[in-house]
């Protein structure tokens, strides 16, 4: 059978009390989505609520657009999908070889909330598949448990935007938690790259995660790699 990924976004759209807009990185779920469908697997997107997902403004723009990003946003077929998001109540995680969790500060606010994501992310894993996310998509790591009782991130390495790099851009009292600090807290080991703002991503096994915008490559790479290591060992 074609392998299959699934790409799970934000549906939210406002930055904290701030007014200002937000939603997912577009660079983060560009990079994947066509680093999988180049690999020759077949990619649906979802988000928490379904429909329309809503992009960070910033992460649009023309200057400095990445390649990847435009190839996108060009691609009628990959917009459709980000217009026509799967609710994630209605995913089946057995489906899916990979699930991924791109970014954008949205994801702080519904992917650790969302108790139906945390049940995909975690019952994927355990059938077998792939698991990534990069910035603050390991929100979406969050909530998810496994059968023994235990976070999916406990006494795995990881990686995600720091609570330095929150600090930076000036957040830290903007969104609901620190994702750093909570991967820390269910046990993660996280492994952050000190040089705020600079690529970096850990593999742990079938976990794959990475710490800002510019690591979607690295994860993305790393992806393949847990993948190609799967079908290795079948």
């Amino acid at each position: 059978m074609p392998k299959r990924a699934l790409i799970v976004l934000t549906s939210h759209a406002k930055l904290g009390e701030t007014g200002k807009p937000t939603g997912f990185y577009w660079e983060e779920l560009a990079v994947p989505y066509w680093s999988l469908r180049d690999a020759g697997l077949a990619v649906d997107i979802a988000s928490v609520e379904g429909g329309a997902a809503p992009a960070d403004p910033g992460s649009e723009a023309e200057e400095n657009r990445p390649a990847v990003v435009q190839r996108f946003l060009d691609d009628a077929d990959a917009m459709a999908q980000r217009q026509a998001t799967l609710p994630i109540a209605e995913v089946d995680p057995a489906a899916y070889d990979v699930v991924f969790l791109p970014g954008g500060h949205g994801t702080m606010w519904d992917f650790a909330q969302s108790e139906r994501l945390g049940e995909v992310v975690a019952q994927a894993y355990e059938a077998g598949a792939v698991v990534g996310a990069v910035c603050h998509g390991p929100a979406g790591l969050v909530g998810a448990e496994l059968s023994n009782g235990k976070p999916l991130v406990a006494g795995k390495r990881v990686n995600g935007f720091t609570d330095a790099e929150e600090e930076a851009v000036g957040l830290t009292e903007v969104v609901p938690f620190l994702l750093e600090s909570k991967l820390r807290a269910l046990g993660g080991l996280f492994e952050g790259n000190a040089e705020t703002f600079q690529a970096h991503a850990v593999r742990d096994g079938r976990l794959v995660t990475g710490q800002n915008p510019r690591s979607s490559e690295r994860v993305a790479t790393l992806l393949l790699q847990a993948l190609a290591d799967i079908r290795a060992a079948a």
